[in-house]
């Protein structure tokens, strides 16, 4: 029976777990959830996840949400099949993987986050975006950048010479990043833009980013 993925094909948190599985070539329905209609709030979708947001999975008998939780898991149960996204044979390249993980986690994406939120976001729940915000993360941003262009001119991908979950995980707001006023601020770093314009072209993610659009 294929996995059920609970979400929207604009959500970034959505996206992530689907380009894991389609890294995986995991056959996979995606259940769209209203979140305009308040489903995510009602008492079905809560059964899923008590925080009422998405994405949800469910493997038979296994629902998970937190979508690095659901990479995770799909990168772990189908390990053998598809791209080899935790280096489950070397534990020092799997260590470094999750070293890395735990960088997109706590220091990227709380940088990156607000500035898709205030951009991308606000406009469509009507409000107008907070450039001081903004600004503050941007100065936060490069700095973390600043470590990925030093990390990256050693090694092509972020955990060695290897594409896996720690590059994956960045995907879904890097992509809508690019696609902001600022995207300067990854393209000025010529490691980083190299290390973006290649897992940016991988089909899995490809095939996901055709869905994302907040249009």
């Amino acid at each position: 029976m294929a996995l059920k993925l609970h979400g929207l094909p604009m959500s970034t948190c959505t996206t992530r777990a689907m380009v894991c599985l389609h890294e995986k070539a995991v056959d996979f329905e995606l259940v769209p959830v209203n979140l305009f209609g308040g489903e995510h709030k009602q008492p079905s979708f809560l059964a899923k996840n008590p925080f009422g947001q998405i994405p949800v999975l469910e493997d038979g008998d296994v629902t998970l949400f937190e979508s690095r939780a659901i990479t995770a898991y799909v990168a772990e149960k189908f390990k053998e099949t598809g791209t080899d996204l935790i280096r489950h044979n070397n534990l020092k390249e799997a260590a470094l993987v999750k070293v890395w993980i735990e960088v997109e986690s706590q220091t990227f994406n709380p940088a990156i986050s607000p500035i898709i939120v205030e951009f991308f976001v606000a406009p469509k729940q009507g409000k107008t975006p907070d450039q001081a915000i903004i600004d503050a993360n941007l100065e936060r941003l490069g700095k973390v950048l600043d470590v990925y262009e030093s990390k990256l001119s050693s090694t092509k991908y972020l955990a060695g010479d290897f594409f896996s979950l720690a590059d994956l995980n960045h995907f879904p707001y890097t992509h809508y990043f690019m696609q902001s006023p600022w995207a300067s601020v990854v393209n000025d770093r010529p490691h980083v833009k190299a290390w973006w314009e290649d897992i940016s072209s991988r089909p899995a993610f490809k095939k996901v980013a055709e869905g994302m659009t907040f249009g």
